[in-house]
């Protein structure tokens, strides 16, 4: 599995662009190509995918975590580039303008064989769950649910390895001891807290950043 964060409030890699908002790549081996979320701006979000080398046209699928402007501000932009993906919105998301075959998300889904949504959260937000030989990775919007919904609804597929993504909020630090890989990106505001209390699982974000498992 392969996560490469094209959308973050840092740079990890040197000449792309960061900005407010969210949105990263997964790969999965035997499965389609997902883009988690669109960041907020359309421009940096295609310029960054441009400067990573990913098409387009090569996004199978999309996955919205929730319908806050900097995690799908650059989604109507994307559509116009590739507009034959698939798009998974949470039930309260309006419907995305251009979207082809879009799917509502209310409780939690299979989507194949070894990913996962956790639902809607507290009538707020989903996030991805992608289930591997270490564990299951969890991919969070912002998690406004709060971590701990986002945990318990993840632990149904399987033990959790890894939390990425925004943690906005967050400071039941106490919940990420079992975890053994955590990545707080976009509206994170402990960061160097979590990164204090486990440096041996804290791994960095930022636009460009690829993390392997």
């Amino acid at each position: 599995m392969r996560i490469t964060l094209i959308y973050d409030n840092t740079v990890y890699q040197e000449g792309l662009k960061s900005g407010w908002g969210f949105s990263c790549l997964v790969e999965v081996e035997d499965e389609p190509i997902i883009l988690f979320d669109t960041g907020a701006r359309k421009r940096i979000l295609l310029k960054n995918m441009e400067m990573l080398n990913i098409a387009p046209s090569t996004i199978e699928e999309i996955f919205i975590s929730h319908s806050h402007f900097d995690h799908m501000g650059g989604l109507a932009g994307f559509l116009k580039e590739n507009n034959q993906v698939k798009v998974f919105i949470p039930d309260s998301c309006p419907a995305p303008r251009g979207a082809q075959e879009v799917i509502r998300v209310k409780e939690p889904l299979k989507i194949h064989e070894n990913i996962f949504s956790t639902g809607e959260l507290k009538g707020i937000e989903q996030s991805l769950a992608v289930k591997t030989e270490k564990g299951i990775i969890i991919i969070a919007g912002c998690s406004h649910p709060g971590v701990e919904a986002i945990l318990r609804s993840a632990s149904q597929f399987g033990k959790v390895f890894a939390l990425i993504g925004g943690l906005h909020g967050f400071r039941e630090f106490e919940l990420l001891e079992d975890i053994k890989c955590v990545c707080p990106c976009h509206c994170t505001q402990h960061i160097s807290e979590i990164k204090s209390l486990y440096p041996e699982k804290y791994i960095s974000g930022g636009a460009g950043k690829v993390i392997i498992f």
